[in-house]
């Protein structure tokens, strides 16, 4: 039996990836990966390896996850490195855990290698620090995309009122209710709000609003974007000339 190692491939831009990512993909002998894995990665496979499409678009699985799950059961029984590649971190809203979990039940061997997250990496990519001093000293990351199968919300809206910066996930769809959300929590409207395109690559493009823009008159976002929430966003007007310089385009909508 194989190995099954659930790779993280960082947010996007091909350096980022780790070094051990950067092994096990040029030793894989299939590559199960995502949709946000750029392409540039999966040219590090060797020509042998079988490379797998199984992303996730406008809401759906190409193939469902029940169905990766045995794939990933069928590769470790017939080949021996078997790489599950996934953007940004494997663990954070990757489905990681939950086939690490499947695996385990099964006997197969599961090792973790940790990429860059999209929830922290693209915002540092981008001049905004989640955390700053007088600024954020507490940051929280939240799915923008919740199962609507489940009937109710597992996003206890309330107590994100005290938390300085907000990170959020596949949110470019539900955006305006988000800032609707927050607002009714006790937000300030005024707070400023970044949307990061694209980040780290070299498509990068950041759109500033503010919650009371957002919940009213969003502007247009195209995913994959990553949604900051927080004063430190003014941080990037500030940043943006000596961090990646010249790395995204930024279109200011307020402040």
């Amino acid at each position: 039996m194989g190995k099954v190692y659930l790779v993280g491939a960082g947010p996007g831009e091909l350096e980022l990836l780790t070094l051990k990512a950067y092994r096990l993909i040029k030793s894989a002998d299939v590559v199960l990966y995502d949709r946000l894995v750029n392409p540039e990665i999966l040219l590090l496979a060797k020509p042998e390896c079988q490379l797998i499409y199984v992303g996730k678009e406008d809401g759906k699985h190409t193939i469902e996850q029940e169905k990766i799950n045995e794939l990933l059961l069928h590769y470790a029984h017939t080949k021996e490195v078997v790489v599950r590649l996934k953007g940004g971190d494997p663990f954070v809203f990757g489905r990681g855990g939950e086939e690490a979990l499947f695996l385990a039940q099964h006997g197969v061997e599961v090792e973790v290698v940790p990429g860059i997250s999209s929830a922290t990496g693209v915002p540092a990519y981008a001049g905004i620090p989640i955390t700053f001093i007088g600024l954020s000293s507490s940051f929280a990351v939240i799915t923008g995309h919740e199962d609507p199968n489940k009937g109710r919300t597992s996003v206890d809206w309330e107590s994100l009122k005290g938390i300085n910066t907000l990170v959020f996930l596949m949110a470019v769809s539900n955006r305006k209710e988000i800032a609707r959300r927050l607002i009714e929590v006790g937000r300030d409207p005024k707070e400023p709000v970044a949307f990061i395109e694209r980040g780290t690559t070299r498509e990068q493009r950041v759109v500033i609003t503010d919650l009371y823009e957002l919940a009213n008159d969003p502007p247009e976002v195209n995913p994959p974007a990553v949604m900051v929430v927080g004063q430190v966003v003014k941080l990037k007007k500030y940043l943006t000339q000596v961090i990646n310089k010249g790395a995204s385009k930024v279109v200011s909508c307020v402040l």
